[in-house]
């Protein structure tokens, strides 16, 4: 049996007097203003896409590259809608890529020196990263914009410990619901904004800033960086240490924040598995995020404002099921029994759009079958990022917490790939049946895990 199970497991420090309520909502908003830097331009993809194909020259980073998704495309059915796949593809991607290399880094050292610095540094560079997307009318000043901005992203990891430094091991899943409902709020409001003011630019107004690289789509960056600016004057001002220096843990070398070599070397076999659990959960959710946009498009003729309501509505069940739901169910279930739970809830609900888009082209039973896959993966998100904090010794809640974000994000930068390639080639049905049928493998996997001791 793991380690996890049989030996006794320290109990967690009380929080600091007056902590929690305020941590708490300092590091919902933390989280929050990320998912809104990572969701901000999901919708505005393919508009982006067609800005730098009028604006970059051909023999520019972004020509190269446009010429070299347009070769990809072709190969497929749909062309013209495959390039615009994936360019988005491409671009989330890179993001989650550069969350999977820091958000270990940044885990780890708020380990040693503590969460409010870590947070306040990351968060004045997301600041900076929407003032590179704010000014990135060339496409070469956008790509570092969302490199850095993903880098910065990696103190998500840290938000989630610093979680885990202010509940008791009983009320875990409960600060992991205000995690899932940071999440859910984000996705919201993220592709929200995006949409609503996609249209409304600086240079209609203004059109001399043209020369300066602002662009039609800067106000979305303006409001993510003024969101920035609050989140650090509110921490600077409010945010109380959640981590003491006597629990503090030690500087890691390189190789032990490398997250895939921690994958197969953590002492604790169950960290182990739930990690590999959570990175096969994630890759097969992120089928939904890559393809679900160009499904409801080739389907049933949305157009990106139809979209956002898919995002709105996704947003707002996972919002009720993280803030309300799984804080009521999961101590009644146990943090592996929701997990499983959510699984199979989003196997099912893969199932159902497949069926409900691709078949019977109905948008109530698509919506529905939306409405499953919020539940399962409020449930599944808060169940295993649950466990993976109750393995995790005290003084290893950043590196633990790192690894297994900086695992989902590698999911989010792979699947993008696998489902365009599956989507486009054999069309979004079998594409969701395929993924649907993939999430048995982390739920066959997921059933020897103990529940920890609390």
């Amino acid at each position: 049996m793991s380690s996890s199970a049989a030996s006794p497991v320290p109990a967690s420090p009380p929080p600091p007097s007056g902590g929690p309520p305020l941590s708490l909502g300092v590091i919902f908003l933390t989280l929050y203003i990320d998912l809104i830097g990572f969701s901000l331009f999901f919708p505005l993809g393919p508009e982006l896409l067609k800005y730098y194909i009028v604006h970059e020259e051909t023999d520019s980073l972004f020509g190269a590259l446009f010429h070299r998704l347009e070769t990809l495309a072709h190969a497929t059915h749909a062309p013209d809608l495959a390039t615009g796949a994936l360019f988005a593809g491409l671009m989330g991607s890179i993001y989650a890529f550069m969350q999977f290399v820091f958000s270990p880094v940044w885990g780890a050292r708020s380990d040693r020196v503590g969460r409010r610095p870590v947070l306040l540094v990351t968060i004045a560079g997301n600041a900076l990263s929407f003032l590179l997307l704010f000014f990135s009318g060339s496409f070469v000043v956008f790509l570092l914009g969302r490199v850095f901005s993903g880098i910065m992203g990696g103190n998500l990891a840290v938000a989630v410990a610093a979680v885990s430094d202010v509940t008791t091991r009983e009320n875990r899943a409960k600060g992991m619901g205000v995690v899932g409902a940071a999440f859910g709020l984000g996705f919201l409001t993220g592709p929200a904004i995006g949409g609503l003011t996609a249209h409304v630019s600086l240079l209609d107004a203004y059109p001399g800033l043209a020369r300066w690289g602002v662009h039609p789509f800067s106000v979305p960056a303006a409001i993510g960086g003024g969101l920035c600016l609050v989140n650090l004057l509110w921490i600077g001002a409010r945010f109380r240490e959640t981590l003491p220096p006597e629990r503090r843990g030690t500087a890691l070398t390189l190789r032990e924040r490398n997250p895939l070599r921690a994958l197969f070397t953590l002492p604790d076999v169950s960290l182990r598995r739930v990690n590999l659990v959570g990175f096969l959960v994630t890759f097969c959710f992120s089928f939904f995020e890559t393809t679900i946009s160009f499904f409801t498009a080739d389907q049933l003729a949305y157009t990106p404002r139809q979209l956002t309501l898919v995002f709105v509505h996704l947003g707002v069940v996972s919002i009720l099921t993280q803030g309300v739901l799984v804080r009521r169910a999961v101590p009644a279930l146990g943090e592996k029994r929701a997990a499983l739970c959510g699984i199979a809830l989003i196997a099912a609900g893969f199932v159902g759009l497949g069926l409900g888009i691709g078949v019977a082209r109905s948008a109530p039973l698509m919506f529905a079958a939306l409405t499953v896959c919020a539940v399962g993966s409020g449930f599944a998100n808060v169940g295993l990022s649950s466990l993976v904090s109750l393995y995790a010794p005290p003084e290893e809640q950043g590196k633990v917490t790192g690894i297994f974000r900086s695992l989902g994000f590698l999911a989010r930068a792979a699947s993008p790939a696998v489902a365009g390639v599956l989507f486009f080639q054999v069309g979004g049905t079998v594409t969701f049946a395929v993924a649907g049928a993939c999430l048995f493998v982390p739920f066959v996997l997921g059933l020897p895990l103990p529940q920890p001791q609390k």
